[in-house]
């Protein structure tokens, strides 16, 4: 009988490890129906605001960013997003982050209603990378961080969590 590979695998990495990074509140002010292909139609949500706050790193989401979407046709909406953080103390660092979020249709349609459901009634992940040059926070530059989603009427709220 074979062994299964996992049996010999150090003990780190028989599991992830994270650190809570921050919570991540956008505001999205448009929805851009650009169109595409059969089956994976695009849109654009216009990110003009939002706020993070975490133990290490807190501050604004300054305007200018977006959320390039494509809605499957499995059902599942995939995100492609691109956000300039400030931090409190006025350092500048860029957010990128892919993600998706499926679920039942009538819990979606609530959603794209504005209702409020309970998050744990669909799928929404993301996982994010940064990049950073004031000395603060170019440790943000070697890390990647993943995170669970709600969506609210005003935009996503996301836990992030760095993987150790």
């Amino acid at each position: 009988m074979m062994a299964h590979l996992s049996e010999d695998l150090p003990e780190a990495l028989r599991s992830v490890r994270t650190r809570p990074l921050f919570v991540l509140q956008l505001d999205v002010s448009a929805l851009h129906a650009v169109g595409g292909p059969d089956g994976a139609p695009r849109r654009v949500a216009i990110v003009p605001s939002g706020r993070f706050d975490g133990e290490r790193l807190s501050g604004v989401v300054l305007d200018g960013g977006s959320d390039w979407q494509t809605l499957r046709g499995d059902g599942a909406t995939t995100l492609d997003v691109r956000l300039v953080l400030q931090s409190a103390d006025g350092a500048l660092i860029g957010m990128t982050y892919t993600g998706i979020r499926h679920g039942p249709p009538e819990i979606l349609d609530r959603i794209a209603g504005g209702e409020a459901v309970d998050p744990d009634s669909y799928y929404f992940r993301i996982s994010a990378t940064f990049t950073a040059s004031d000395p603060r926070y170019v440790w943000l530059n070697r890390i990647l961080a993943v995170g669970t989603g709600h969506r609210i009427a005003t935009g996503p709220i996301y836990s992030l969590f760095e993987i150790l």
